[in-house]
């Protein structure tokens, strides 16, 4: 009999489970509240073992035509002042494999990788989840019902899943002490594939030019000791806070700032990873940012969604035990999951915007060598060791599991 499973998620994390599972054999029903794909978005980074399973996927080539070819990070003072300057090809090791792309061209990739094989419902949200020795009975917040024999999680840092299943997101939510504010704007200095970020203790202002020449991506990150809980579900006051922390602010701060007040596509967050003791429940598992978030700090966030997909998928198709398989993906991913969420701590006051100015003019000094640094490889070690740490077990080269 054909095994199914529920996916609540339609972003990175839950496409690539649905092309492994539904590569194993299994039929899958991929939830997702969006109406559509989303397309756009700010670039992500695909790296290390993430690249693996693309290729195994089929899908490198493409992945490696999206590549964005970013040139500079220049950082300055808040009054305009040039500090440094670094290659952003360097900045996580110099393998050269690491790839940059679009968010929007990666979940279309894999979109496009599961498009006829595997059911999506649009705008459409799980609402009650009832887990038994026949499967899970679930009620879509949208109408109708269905029963699943495993449902997976792979809805993000503010899962649904994982508060249906887990409990408040609280208890597992890691505050790492930064918000930030995304936004487009237009392309007022002219950057082309480049960035430009301008730090005053405790806050940094970043322009960053992907590709459009009309159009560059907005960056409003600070400092905060406690997060600002109340202002996740009311946009206004975003905004307001943002304003207030960066009033004042010199360089381009004003014009971002009032960019940022009218944005039709602003994305407001915390700075934050999520910690569980485990990813399942019975017949409900997590994945990507529902389970271990890292965080953007990390740079890894995609990549650890990418692998966790394909050892999950890989785990589940290999036994009809779920609790087996929920098991052994953990064994296989916790050591991975925590040097990859290690990178982040303390990178919020090193690297983004340290909270005073003797903080500032050590990071300063730090990337005024880091040129040399790079030309010695000595920059960026330990993230080219952490993004390669995990090896990937070959599910696809055995016959019994793959059905397709």
């Amino acid at each position: 009999m054909t095994r199914t499973a529920l996916i609540s998620g339609g972003s990175i994390a839950g496409p690539a489970l649905a092309y492994w599972l539904n590569r194993y054999g299994f039929a899958v029903t991929v939830v997702e509240k969006a109406p559509a794909v989303r397309g756009g978005g700010y670039p992500i980074d695909v790296r290390g073992t993430a690249l693996e399973v693309i290729r195994r996927m089929g899908r490198y080539d493409r992945l490696r035509a999206a590549h964005l070819h970013m040139g500079r990070m220049t950082f300055l003072r808040d009054d305009g002042r040039r500090v440094a300057s670094l290659r952003l090809d360097r900045l996580g090791g110099a393998d050269g494999g690491d790839t940059e792309l679009p968010r929007g061209a990666l979940t279309e990739l894999l979109y496009d990788a599961v498009a006829g094989d595997v059911e999506f419902r649009f705008g459409d949200s799980i609402a009650e989840l009832t887990d038994h020795d026949g499967g899970v009975d679930v009620r879509f917040a949208g109408g109708g019902t269905g029963r699943y024999d495993v449902v997976v999680g792979a809805d993000g840092l503010h899962s649904n899943t994982r508060r249906l299943v887990f409990g408040p997101e609280e208890q597992f939510h890691h505050y790492l002490g930064h918000c930030f504010a995304g936004f487009s704007m237009p392309n007022h200095l002219g950057l082309d594939h480049e960035g430009v970020a301008s730090t005053a203790p405790g806050r940094i202002a970043v322009l960053y030019a992907a590709g459009e020449p009309d159009r560059v991506h907005g960056f409003l990150s600070f400092g905060r000791t406690d997060p600002p809980f109340a202002a996740f579900r009311d946009p206004a006051a975003q905004r307001a806070l943002v304003a207030s922390v960066f009033a004042g602010g010199g360089w381009e701060v004003p014009r971002m700032v009032a960019a940022m007040r009218t944005a039709d596509d602003l994305f407001f967050d915390v700075v934050s990873q999520i910690r569980m003791p485990a990813w399942s429940r019975g017949r409900v598992g997590l994945v990507g940012d529902a389970a271990y978030a890292p965080s953007f700090l990390s740079g890894q966030g995609s990549s650890i969604a990418l692998v966790g997909a394909y050892v999950l998928a890989g785990e589940l198709a290999a036994t009809t035990d779920h609790r087996a398989a929920f098991a052994a993906y953990e064994r296989r991913m916790r050591r991975f999951v925590a040097d990859n969420q290690a990178l982040a701590n303390g990178g919020a006051s090193v690297a983004v915007a340290p909270a005073t100015r003797r903080g500032l003019w050590a990071r300063n000094q730090l990337y005024r060598v880091a040129p040399l640094l790079l030309r010695f490889g000595a920059f960026g070690g330990r993230v080219a060791k952490v993004k390669s740490s995990l090896t990937l077990p070959d599910h696809t080269a055995d016959p019994a599991l793959t059905a397709r």
